[in-house]
């Protein structure tokens, strides 16, 4: 095979849209975030369309990256190859519909998060189908990493884990404990029972193996709490709330999950420090450039983190730590 149709069959559609992005916003750092991806990830591809080429493409230097001579008439082409590749496949996506985004979400965040984003969504990319998974974060990672998955939106895992994921804070939330408007134990405290007595409460907690799960264990070990009575685990969002108001049970949780009813009302929160805010954020692989209806996704997740950002009036139950 020519050497000139080797280069050809090797180069992919992520080279030439990464060295179109580093032209237009002129420094590797604005490419990588034009593209929603890390600026390591934008270096390797640079280098690899360069080494394919068999020339640079770009002086590097603190000003940012300017384009060579040859780049100029590559850029040209480029430009051309990308746009047309784009009309080819709108032609069909007319008649068949755009291909479906697989989003993977926590059950925590996905009752007050995911609405706004949703409506932002189809706003702007109207007809592009979403496919929306929610289980625990460690799953929703793996199945991001072996591409079953777009983009996922959760919470910083372990470094062996994040091994090809990028992961962008969008905004920190509290882990709480809840219970439903005028529950007793509420009145209780504020008559200064103490907190071990949340012993005696059947208690909603997150399944063994989940980070929260471990966050609501050492709580609860702080707190002298080691065997609460009528523990229910689960992930399920609308199981727990029923739980909570059906049922009289106290449930730990994120905030993400009962800041609705928190506004409402339905719930109020005990005042306790259980940990640390915990980091929520966008994940996606850093080996894969996103789409436009991605990006569109993307830009509607950012702005409703936004407004997660802005702290809820949420009624409380004060007490004094015993």
């Amino acid at each position: 095979m020519p050497a000139r149709d080797t280069t050809l069959s090797r180069i992919r559609l992520r080279h030439l849209q990464c060295f179109l992005a580093v032209a237009q916003a002129g420094t590797l750092r604005g490419a990588a975030q034009a593209l929603s991806i890390t600026q390591p990830a934008v270096t390797k591809t640079l280098n690899e369309l360069e080494a394919l080429l068999g020339t640079p493409l770009f002086v590097r230097g603190r000003a940012g990256a300017t384009l060579t001579a040859a780049a100029e008439v590559f850029r040209l082409h480029a430009a051309a190859s990308v746009q047309a590749l784009g009309q080819a496949i709108d032609s069909v996506a007319r008649g068949a519909g755009e291909a479906p985004l697989s989003v993977g979400v926590l059950p925590t965040l996905a009752p007050s998060f995911m609405p706004p984003v949703l409506r932002a969504f189809a706003a702007a990319r109207p007809g592009v189908t979403l496919r929306i998974h929610t289980d625990r974060n460690k799953d929703l990672v793996e199945m991001l990493r072996a591409g079953e998955l777009d983009v996922v939106i959760g919470r910083l895992s372990d470094p062996d884990a994040m091994v090809g994921v990028n992961f962008e804070h969008l905004y920190a939330q509290p882990l709480m404990i809840v219970l439903r408007h005028g529950h007793p134990f509420a009145a209780r405290r504020r008559r200064g029972t103490a907190l071990s007595a949340l012993a005696s409460l059947p208690l909603v907690l997150p399944p063994p193996g989940t980070m929260i799960r471990q966050l609501a264990d050492g709580f609860l070990a702080r707190c002298g709490i080691a065997a609460p009575a009528g523990v229910v685990e689960t992930l399920d969002t609308a199981l727990a709330r029923a739980m909570v108001l059906e049922a009289d049970h106290a449930w730990l949780t994120p905030l993400d999950a009962v800041r609705r009813d928190l506004a409402d009302g339905l719930m109020l929160r005990l005042e306790a420090d259980i940990a640390p805010e915990e980091s929520v954020g966008l994940m996606l692989a850093t080996d894969r450039l996103p789409s436009a209806s991605l990006q569109a996704l993307l830009g509607a997740v950012r702005q409703q983190a936004r407004q997660q950002r802005r702290p809820v009036a949420t009624p409380r139950a004060p007490f004094r730590r015993r």
